[in-house]
């Protein structure tokens, strides 16, 4: 069930503001979806991702901006006028129906004779892999099964973008990462344009080839998720893409971005690191540095001393807490299987880093 051929799946977002009284929930956000590409809208609570979804859906009107699928532009169209596939949290899967039945049911609702809306719901279904559960109730399927029920309904009328809205959230861990894979594998089998909604930084990092990080209605970057990951262009992105450790000082000479600064910390001493925006002199700067890349060597070598106050082994890597210099406190990881020592709480060690890996923003 290939949807690629023909398909208008570009979606543009221009100027995007929707308010709700004195609150701008999406504050002039523009972005370019292109067609057949999987883009995540991820942040935290509150902070516009499914305002925008709900807009671009037509379930919400923007108080300005334009909103395109293909060269069409649908910012005031009805839902059922912009032809798009949407799966909710809740699959709202009627449950006096077969599976068949409600893959069938959007076909129906469109007038599609019950010959060719059956073939196409057994088409779709076989895209899910779920051939063999046509006659089933839902009730009779599992939450991952259901999952792809609703994913089924949504793709059977051959949508131009499907919009999904945190799908995987009721899923248990185990369920919930099988089927990132599933729906990643689904998405590039079929071509389909897909928007999809989370607030989990693994999930979206995980499946989507670019993200979107948003908060408080603005959108802070775009990118593809290593992009995000290795080089965060504020400091709301790198604490909100996995694990960061901060360190705040200030900066005695004006730097743009990539140059190799000398920060003087609040805690004392000095850290060497890379600024990611310009930054003038004399401002306070917040570094960030990734745990796994912060390195312990043992005590003795050249580099700023810290206290280890915890190790936390967690299989695939131990985290060490550790008190620098002024109270600082760190976080360190080490992968299992790394040759290295690890050291016990109580004893001090030594820090090293690349500058590259201490990207500076302004605080």
């Amino acid at each position: 069930m290939a949807l690629r051929d023909g398909l208008q799946g570009r979606v543009t977002v221009q100027g995007l503001v929707k308010r709700y009284g004195p609150v701008n929930a999406v504050d002039d956000v523009s972005l370019e979806v292109g067609s057949g590409e999987f883009l995540a809208l991820l942040g935290p609570s509150g902070s516009g991702k499914t305002t925008i979804l709900m807009s671009i859906a037509g379930f919400e009107y923007p108080d300005e901006g334009r909103i395109l699928i293909g060269e069409e532009e649908v910012t005031w169209a009805p839902p059922n006028k912009r032809n798009l596939g949407m799966v909710f949290q809740r699959y709202t899967l009627f449950p006096h129906m077969s599976v068949l039945e409600n893959i069938a049911f959007p076909l129906k609702m469109r007038g599609i004779g019950r010959a060719e809306r059956e073939e196409r719901a057994r088409a779709a279904l076989a895209t899910v892999r779920l051939g063999q559960m046509g006659d089933r109730k839902p009730a009779q399927l599992s939450g991952g099964q259901q999952q792809r029920v609703a994913i089924a309904r949504a793709i059977v009328y051959q949508p131009r973008v499907l919009l999904m809205d945190e799908p995987l959230s009721a899923l248990d861990k185990n369920l919930r990462e099988e089927m990132q894979i599933e729906i990643k594998h689904l998405q590039r089998e079929i071509g389909i344009t897909v928007i999809f909604v989370t607030h989990d930084q693994t999930e979206a990092l995980t499946m989507a080839d670019r993200v979107a990080v948003l908060d408080h209605g603005r959108l802070q970057q775009l990118g593809a998720p290593r992009d995000l990951y290795e080089a965060p262009e504020t400091a709301f992105v790198a604490g909100f893409i996995g694990e960061t450790n901060f360190c705040e000082g200030r900066l005695s000479r004006p730097a743009m971005p990539g140059d190799p600064i000398l920060v003087t910390l609040e805690a004392g001493g000095q850290m060497q690191a890379t600024a990611a925006q310009a930054l003038p002199a004399g401002e306070r700067v917040k570094i960030a540095l990734r745990p796994e890349r912060l390195r312990v060597l043992p005590a003795g070598t050249e580099g700023p001393t810290a206290r280890v106050t915890e190790a936390i082994y967690a299989g695939n890597a131990t985290t060490l807490m550790l008190e620098g210099q002024g109270g600082q406190l760190l976080r360190a990881r080490i992968p299992a299987g790394a040759g290295m020592h690890e050291p016990r709480p109580g004893e001090s060690v030594r820090l090293a880093w690349q500058q590259a890996d201490a990207r500076a923003f302004l605080a």
